[in-house]
């Protein structure tokens, strides 16, 4: 069966790809390009059907994902719906599963059924949890069981995977040359580093990476290239380890779409900001334009119980720049498990931070959403304030006017609006 970017290639024009242009400044068509070219993906996995089709790339809005999943130390269903329910509410427009506690298929089949959106994973997240759950030390993988975990995935029906192709030992031997005060932050790239490390070989991800290919194609699974030496520390960005991987996920990514497999590339991480624009730059290059996927970025590594509006300085930067994807970071980050209110506020922080970001590129209909507040906030129309704002029940709940109406009780009968309004009449 053919992919999404097999049928892009060939010239057509699917069903997906009409859905997904809805609401974006492109037409069908155009999609069907950008996909064609590798600028940008459409993840859906032939077996899963979900009504919020999302196409993430050059010239479309940028998109938002939430994180979610249950941990060793606290796995609830219950709380993972609630999460899920916030991250849709919120206006998420994927989730990640990266659940290492309770019952893993039954928390991926209720993503995969309620949420509505595209779905990721991480896959060796799986695979490892069971190996401890057996207490088999995680250098006894058997690369064998991680394809099995991913084939099970992508057939279960999950839309794009995270899978650390570029921790080879070739990446991992410029570790000695810079001295890191995080080694290793990403949990997939650590497991597969300590692997390595352990039995002197090479990443199997990278080693059988045409293994890899021929499952996402078999189910239509979107690759994302997973960054798995991102900085961890302000300290430790733009150094040997990162830009090795980079050039070995272009590599990848090439390999990828000429099999017909759609393929983003993930980024950092903690960068400081004036190295943000630089590095999205530095991506697009490399990889033939290939939507960018960032965590973040950090600029700063002193926020703790605030990295949600960190994040959000870094990821306005970065999606102005071109990065296309933003995953959301919430005020947990480097606590704990999120809860979800922190989910809720992860999620609008990361859409501000993509708002931003769209109006700098220029999208048409997030000029206009700005030019609609504007207007009602010229003519003192509050109830399309309410309207118009991204969080229209935080607005509602929080809008305190003057009885006549005529002003908000910031300023009352000496606010500048209606004063200048009614000078210029």
């Amino acid at each position: 069966m053919r992919t999404q970017l097999d049928e892009a290639k060939a010239g057509i024009v699917t069903d997906a790809m009409r859905r997904a242009a809805d609401g974006e400044p492109v037409t069908a068509e155009q999609l069907r390009d950008l996909i064609a070219k590798g600028h940008a993906v459409l993840p859906k996995n032939r077996h899963h059907e979900f009504a919020a089709l999302r196409a993430i790339g050059r010239g479309l809005r940028t998109k938002v994902n939430a994180n979610l999943g249950a941990s060793g130390e606290c796995a609830d269903m219950a709380l993972e719906r609630r999460k899920l329910a916030a991250a849709i509410r919120a206006g998420a427009d994927s989730v990640m599963d990266l659940s290492t506690g309770g019952d893993l298929e039954a928390l991926r089949a209720m993503y995969l059924h309620e949420a509505g959106t595209m779905v990721g994973t991480v896959p060796i997240y799986a695979v490892a949890t069971d190996m401890v759950r057996r207490g088999v030390p995680l250098e006894r993988m058997d690369p064998d069981d991680l394809f099995s975990g991913i084939e099970t995935q992508c057939r279960q029906g999950v839309d794009y995977i995270t899978v650390h192709c570029g921790v080879t030992r070739a990446s991992a031997k410029k570790l000695e040359s810079f001295q890191r005060i995080m080694p290793c932050v990403s949990r997939g790239g650590s497991i597969l580093l300590s692997w390595m490390r352990a039995n002197h070989k090479e990443n199997p991800l990278y080693e059988d990476f045409d293994t890899l290919l021929d499952i996402a194609h078999a189910h239509d699974v979107t690759l994302s290239l997973g960054d798995g030496f991102r900085p961890g520390a302000i300290a430790d960005a733009i150094d040997g380890p990162q830009i090795e991987e980079l050039l070995i996920l272009a590599e990848l990514a090439r390999r990828a779409r000429d099999k017909g497999v759609q393929v983003m590339i993930e980024g950092p991480g903690h960068v400081p900001l004036e190295h943000i624009q630089s590095h999205v730059y530095l991506e697009k290059k490399l990889c033939d334009g290939a939507p960018f996927y960032v965590l973040g970025p950090l600029p700063t590594d002193i926020a703790a119980g605030y990295d949600h509006i960190t994040a959000a300085i870094g990821g306005a930067l970065a999606g102005a720049a071109g990065a296309d994807f933003l995953c959301y970071v919430t005020p947990a980050e480097h606590l704990g498990l999120p809860d979800e209110d922190d989910v809720y506020q992860g999620v609008m922080a990361a859409r501000i931070a993509a708002h931003v970001a769209d109006l700098a590129k220029g999208i048409p209909l997030a000029l206009e959403r700005d030019k609609t507040m504007s207007q009602c906030r010229r003519t003192l129309d509050w109830e399309g304030v309410v309207t118009a704002a991204l969080d229209p029940e935080l607005v509602r709940r929080r809008l305190q006017v003057t009885e006549d109406r005529q002003g908000c009780t910031m300023c009352g009968k000496l606010c500048a609006v209606k004063l200048s309004v009614s000078a210029a009449e």
